[in-house]
């Protein structure tokens, strides 16, 4: 089926790639990619195409890179040149999931329907960078895709559409991603047919309250601090699967990651114990003490190894009940 409704696309990772998939083979006609600049990535560092630029080259999609659309940025000449680009596309809707650039109100004016953004949690919980991990953090019952019409603020605008996913108990963002990847798609498709048939999309003001900010991931958070309770760490497992896992760090100095872990109940053996205290070792996990409650690690890693179910990592690398890990300074 082919639609007339001409879709401009800026995205940049997976989630966004999966959006462009939809709409192009829905057939709505894409005129431009925008993506970012490619980056180094991988262990020689050579420069890396995001995913959204790997789907539009193989699909003959153009694709613009401009670094910057700010003409008050550090790169005015390339803001200048993208919102050229821009203007002379002909198209009627740009479409924005996880581009990373912020769009100035120049560059929401252009298309005759605005730009539609495709924002990975259920508005106004969770603006900004991180949605998917800070909800499954927090420990959120449920999240979801919210469309929203853009405004020059952060994910600030008008609600269009929303779909909800449970969270639940084995979520991990790599899960919980792809999920609701497949959901954003679904959503987005439906919204620009409606568009099309109707020429406009209702939305709605986001409530006032309720706002919180999903702070970008950073690598520091990796390490755990066992001060804090069993059932917070196993969530924060869980939040930084793939990036950046959990760590702990040993008092000889060696790093643990940890990809795989639950709270147990409080009666647990050795809950009493100080924090960071390894309490048992066996095939079926390590049981470390913490502020409240004992947590069972179940997937480890050491540098430069394989994520390893416990019993193969313990082949290797030997823990002892009595042992510790490091609590990390308190921010």
């Amino acid at each position: 089926m082919s639609h007339s409704l001409r879709v401009i696309f800026a995205g940049t990772p997976e989630f966004a790639a999966a959006a462009l998939a939809a709409i192009h083979r829905a057939g709505f006609p894409v005129p431009l990619v925008l993506t970012q600049p490619d980056r180094p990535a991988g262990r020689g560092m050579k420069l890396q195409a995001s995913p959204v630029k790997r789907y539009a080259q193989e699909h003959g999609l153009e694709v613009a890179q401009p670094t910057s659309l700010r003409r008050a940025g550090k790169y005015p000449q390339e803001a200048a040149d993208g919102i050229a680009q821009l203007r002379t596309t002909p198209h009627d809707v740009m479409v924005v999931a996880a581009y990373g650039l912020i769009l100035p109100q120049e560059v929401l004016d252009i298309p005759r329907f605005g730009c539609i953004n495709i924002h990975a949690s259920l508005l106004p919980r969770w603006r900004g960078a991180a949605p998917i991990h800070r909800a499954i953090e927090a420990g959120d019952a449920q999240t979801g895709i919210t469309l929203m019409q853009m405004d020059a603020g952060l994910d600030t605008g008008a609600m269009i559409s929303e779909v909800r996913t449970p969270i639940s108990a084995d979520d991990t963002t790599a899960t919980l991603h792809d999920r609701l990847a497949e959901a954003g798609a679904q959503l987005i498709v439906d919204a620009l047919i409606e568009l099309e048939r109707s020429g406009k999309l209702a939305s709605t003001p986001q409530p006032a309250d309720g706002v919180t900010y999903a702070e970008k991931i950073a690598k520091h958070e990796a390490a755990l601090d066992w001060r804090r309770p069993a059932e917070a760490l196993a969530r924060q497992v869980r939040a930084f699967d793939p990036f950046p896992g959990g760590a702990g760090t040993l008092e000889d100095g060696s790093i643990v990651k940890i990809w795989a872990a639950s709270a147990v109940a409080a009666s647990a053996s050795g809950s009493n114990k100080a924090p960071g205290t390894i309490t048992e070792v066996s095939p079926d996990g390590v049981l470390v003490a913490c502020g409240e409650g004992v947590l069972r690690l179940t997937q480890l890693q050491k540098p430069g190894g394989k994520r390893l179910p416990v019993r193969e990592f313990l082949a290797g690398s030997p823990l002892a009940a009595g042992q510790r890990f490091q609590l990390p300074e308190a921010e």
